[in-house]
């Protein structure tokens, strides 16, 4: 009996392997990564990320925190060559600064700087197949340069474009087969939002279980949003 290839989902969604799961991946592409500040990242699927080789990419995430020994993150990527541009909340410690501070700053590294709210509402309208929404936040400030403004209730607002991806990776406690995702705890932060705005949604989990196997009741993020699974271990 012959072994199916790597890149053949094991069961349902499941792929075997970080790397499987990632089949598609380009040069260039926008990845969305969940996790906060070094905090409930999908570790596995960003070692996947970064032995595929591609390079050029946009990630869009919380920020890269200086990681910590033995933990691979977003400033691996980062000091590997592989990024070309970070929009995010807070891109790195401003205390110790990191692979993300340094690549910037040699002028190897774009950042867009984003507001945490505003990067939620323009992941929010990409999933919700919204063009843009109009914000008061950054009214008024360096971030509202170049934008179109209009004027709500006597308050001046910034036209935000929706921002959608290529890929997501998401972090998780459990999943079943189909897709229907538990989160526990602050591990919720980013995922839901990011599971509706790319193209292809891939979560690390640390467990899979048979449809019916997860309470409905407990489902944070449903199973159409999400297209393939790889266990963290």
């Amino acid at each position: 009996m012959t072994s199916a290839p790597e890149n053949t989902p094991a069961e349902g969604k499941v792929y075997p392997s970080a790397l499987a799961a990632l089949e598609g991946i380009a040069d260039g592409a926008s990845v969305l990564v969940a996790g906060w500040s070094g905090s409930g990242e999908p570790e596995k699927l960003l070692r996947g990320l970064a032995e595929t080789g591609v390079s050029g990419l946009t990630l869009i995430c919380q920020g890269a925190w200086v990681p910590e020994a033995g933990v691979f993150g977003v400033g691996d990527l980062v000091a590997g060559g592989q990024v070309k541009k970070m929009v995010s909340p807070m891109p790195f410690d401003p205390e110790h600064g990191g692979p993300v501070k340094d690549l910037w700053q040699s002028g190897e590294l774009e950042l867009e700087v984003v507001p945490q709210g505003v990067l939620a509402e323009r992941l929010r309208a990409g999933g919700a197949g919204i063009g843009g929404v109009f914000l008061p936040t950054g009214a008024r400030t360096r971030f509202a340069e170049g934008k179109e403004l209009r004027p709500f209730n006597g308050k001046e607002h910034v036209l935000e474009f929706a921002l959608k991806a290529d890929f997501a990776l998401l972090r998780a406690k459990a999943a079943d087969t189909l897709g229907n995702m538990v989160y526990e705890g602050t591990g919720r932060n980013w995922n839901p939002t990011m599971a509706m705005a790319a193209a292809v949604v891939v979560a690390e989990v640390d467990e899979v279980r048979e449809p019916g196997g997860i309470d409905p009741e407990l489902v944070i993020t449903q199973a159409i949003f999400i297209d393939r699974l790889v266990l963290s271990s």
